[in-house]
Order: structure tokens, then C-alpha cells, then sequence
């Protein structure tokens, strides 16, 4: 794909996401249901914070494209690093997460996870932009785009001070209200729920190993790259003598 494709491509999917988050923030707190309690508002559902996340990643991403086709090599070299990091370690795992774990439980007993009272406050699109959309486009940024994936000890403590990290604002909320953030954890006693956050735990790891596979599996087994991906190393030639050496795909080599 075209780096001005690309950059449009980009640009959209930026532009989709700020507008599902601002979608989400127009719901008033006076029109939630008794089962959505008011402290942390929108901002204690891994869902939304999974929007922020995409709309970051994609507007990172647009970033890179612009530079790049502006020919400034030094600062999208960076840009790109950023957002490959970005990609490999959080938006890929959480967004892929998110749709798995909703529509699981959802499929299971809604109830769970997504009350049958908040259908008169979110819309059907929005429902389905927030749990499922989110899945396609992480998909179709692997066939976009290839990614630079960081050393996997670097990329899994990345995502699991993430996870951890979100975890800790969970039972933060559980412990300043009394009341879960999902309804689901009602039901485990505490040794349970450890168990539960464990399985989670490896359950998002093996999401980020999948999504290493599939970008290697593309992107990385081809004798030839992308003309998109020649290009930009070939105007890296230019500056070549002051820059570290990069591997086929483009990404800096790892010697650890």
C-alpha cells in the first residue's frame, strides 16, 4: 500500500475513533442505569480506555505517514519506532482482548458484562463500534502496514505493567465504592478471582504472541519488501553513516 494511502487510510480511522470516544462522553450520568455506578465514570471500562488507546496509536501512526512522505527520515524514524511499539505491545493485545472477552461473556450471559438496561442508553452502532469494529481494523493494520516487533521480554513488560496497572484501578474503585466494575467479579470469591486475573494475564500474552505471528507470517517471510518499505530504506542510505543498521523489514537490528 502507498504511504498516501496509507496516511488517508490512517487519518480516517484517527478521525473514527475520536469520534466513538466523544460519542461515548455525550452520555449523560443522570441517564445510566442503577447497575453503572457514577465514580470513575466512562474512564474504569477497559473498552473506552481501549478507544483512547486506538486513537492514539492511529493518530501516531498518521504521523509517521506524513513524515515520511515529507522526507523527514530522522524524526519518522522515530515516529515509526514509537508507533510499532505501541502497536506490537497494546493496541494489537487490547483491542483483540476487548472483543474476545466481551463477546464471550456477552454470547454466555450479557447480564455479566453488559446489562440489557443499557440498551436504551447506547446505541446498537455504538455498542458494536466499541466491541466489535475494534478487531477488523487491528486485523487489517497487520495486512496494512508492516511492523517492527520489539524484543519480546521488552514488548510482554510493557503489557503487563499495562495490564497490571489496570487491574490495580479496578480493585482501587472496589475498594473505595464496595462494588465491581463488572458484575462478573461478584460471583468469585477471592481466591477466584486471582485465578481469574491470572488467566487473563496469560490469555493477553498469547494475544500479543499470535499478533507477532501473523505480522511475521506477512510481512516478515517475503524474499521482497513492500515498494513502500524499499523506499523508505533506500532514502535511509542517505543518512546511513550516523544511524544504526536496519534489518530487511526496516526495524533496527537487537543485539540483546
Amino acid at each position: 500500500m502507498a504511504i498516501a494511502t496509507l496516511a488517508v487510510y490512517h487519518s480516517l480511522v484517527f478521525v473514527w475513533y475520536i469520534f466513538v470516544t466523544y460519542s461515548i462522553s455525550l452520555v449523560r450520568a443522570e441517564d445510566q442505569p442503577s447497575e453503572v455506578f457514577l465514580y470513575g465514570r466512562q474512564w474504569k471500562y477497559l473498552t473506552v480506555l481501549n478507544l483512547v488507546l486506538q486513537a492514539v496509536f492511529y493518530g501516531i501512526s498518521f504521523l509517521a505517514d506524513v513524515l515520511r512522505l515529507i522526507k523527514k527520515l530522522p524524526s519518522a524514524k522515530y515516529i515509526i519506532s514509537c508507533r510499532d511499539l505501541l502497536f506490537s505491545a497494546l493496541a494489537f493485545p487490547v483491542a483483540t482482548f476487548v472483543f474476545m472477552s466481551f463477546w464471550v461473556l456477552y454470547t454466555y450471559n450479557r447480564e455479566l458484562v453488559y446489562p440489557k438496561s443499557l440498551d436504551g442508553m447506547i446505541p446498537r452502532w455504538l455498542n458494536h463500534a466499541m466491541h466489535t469494529i475494534v478487531l477488523p481494523l487491528a486485523l487489517l493494520e497487520i495486512f496494512a502496514t508492516p511492523h517492527c516487533y520489539p524484543p519480546k521480554k521488552k514488548g510482554l513488560i510493557l503489557l503487563g505493567f499495562v495490564s497490571v496497572a489496570y487491574l490495580s484501578w479496578v480493585l482501587w474503585i472496589y475498594s473505595v465504592t464496595g462494588k465491581w466494575v463488572y458484575p462478573l467479579f461478584t460471583f468469585f470469591s477471592p481466591v477466584g478471582l486471582a485465578a481469574f486475573f491470572c488467566s487473563n494475564l496469560v490469555l493477553i500474552v498469547w494475544i500479543y504472541n499470535i499478533g507477532e505471528f501473523l505480522n511475521r507470517m506477512i510481512w516478515g517471510a517475503r524474499e521482497s519488501l513492500p515498494e513502500q518499505q524499499a523506499s523508505f530504506n533506500r532514502d535511509l542510505e542517505l543518512i546511513r553513516k550516523n544511524r544504526r543498521p536496519f534489518s530487511e523489514t526496516g526495524c533496527q537490528e537487537d543485539k540483546n
